[in-house]
């Protein structure tokens, strides 16, 4: 799954998650309906708990140069790629979605996928945090901004701010 196709800035996060079956995991649901700071914990049993794990982004840059769509792709690719370097191959990668990235394995999209495949709520946890982590960072250096309330999302307030400051680059 990934975080960040919606927001006006900072970059696409996706991560790809192989859940133990041994180990499960309570409370995993769509990222999106929990709090951030319930999501926090998932994210680090999530970690801890997972066979295999690997959080990937494509950049602001990328973005711009290949589209949203394609840069999401990309950002799963990556992911994917990181879990095989860790000598782990899936049977199958389940994707968030219409669309499926080009990867070395068998793959499906399953649309609303994070509120019905545990392994896609695990990758959403994964990519959320971390992504929400990074706009937390960004707002330290532009403040001006309000990342740390909006993430990047079109908010009123982030619209107001790029019209009033500019388009940061970020």
């Amino acid at each position: 799954d990934e975080a960040g196709r919606g927001p006006l800035a900072g970059p696409v996060v996706a991560a790809a998650v192989i859940l133990d079956p041994a180990r499960p995991i309570a409370g995993l649901a769509d990222s999106k309906v929990l709090t951030a700071k319930r999501r926090a914990a998932l994210f680090d049993e999530i970690q801890a708990h997972a066979l295999a794990w690997h959080i990937a982004e494509a950049s602001v840059e990328e973005i711009d140069r290949l589209n949203i769509l394609h840069a999401t792709m990309l950002a799963m690719q990556r992911a994917v790629h990181g879990i095989l370097a860790s000598g782990i191959e899936p049977d199958l990668v389940q994707v968030d979605g219409n669309r499926c990235p080009q990867i070395p394995c068998r793959v499906e999209a399953i649309v609303k996928g994070d509120a019905l495949v545990q392994g896609i709520s695990a990758a959403s946890f994964l990519a959320k945090v971390s992504r929400d982590r990074q706009l937390t960072a960004l707002h330290a250096l532009h403040p001006e901004y309000g990342f740390d309330v909006h993430a990047g999302y079109p908010t009123p307030r982030h619209l107001t701010a790029r019209i009033e400051i500019g388009r940061a680059h970020v």
